[in-house]
């Protein structure tokens, strides 16, 4: 599995990843496109964060996003292809965010997330810090989960 930059013509493959991934958790088709413009990997986003893609020769295994403003990080998106659920993707990209947030010198890695995938995010080290409004849906409350990022070493200095 390797990680690397998306090219500009998998936007339209990564949301759709994202859709399906998103569709995991057993929401309608109407509320999944409530989500469409949240889940939306654009050449935008690749502008302004960090994205990278998961594959390997099997194919696209799943997507990361990460915005990064000054001490603190947030988790845009982390979505694994359903069928490769399982295969360690997830938790591959989720330490890569980390260590990402944390050499630009953040201190927070925010996540505001579905609430189905809450306990993977707790599993993996985040803690719950209250509660978000959803970016689609006015009144949808989301966890809002912080994984405290430890000071990257300086080569022993």
């Amino acid at each position: 599995m390797r990680l690397r930059s998306p090219s500009h013509y998998e936007f339209a493959i990564l949301t759709d990843l994202c859709m399906r991934s998103k569709a995991v958790w057993g929401y309608t088709p109407e509320m999944l496109e409530e989500f469409r413009a949240e889940l939306t990997v654009s050449e935008e986003d690749a502008a302004n964060d960090v994205i990278v893609v998961a594959d390997d020769i099997r194919g696209i295994a799943g997507v990361v996003q990460l915005a990064i403003d000054g001490d603190t990080a947030w988790l845009e998106k982390l979505f694994v292809e359903p069928t490769r659920l399982g295969e360690g993707t997830g938790q591959m990209m989720y330490v890569w965010a980390c260590r990402v947030a944390q050499d630009a010198g953040a201190k927070d890695l925010v996540i505001d997330c579905d609430p189905d995938a809450k306990d993977f995010y707790l599993r993996m080290g985040a803690e719950r810090d209250g509660e978000a409004e959803s970016p689609s849906i006015s009144g949808r409350m989301l966890p809002r989960l912080v994984h405290r990022l430890h000071p990257a070493r300086d080569g022993g200095n």
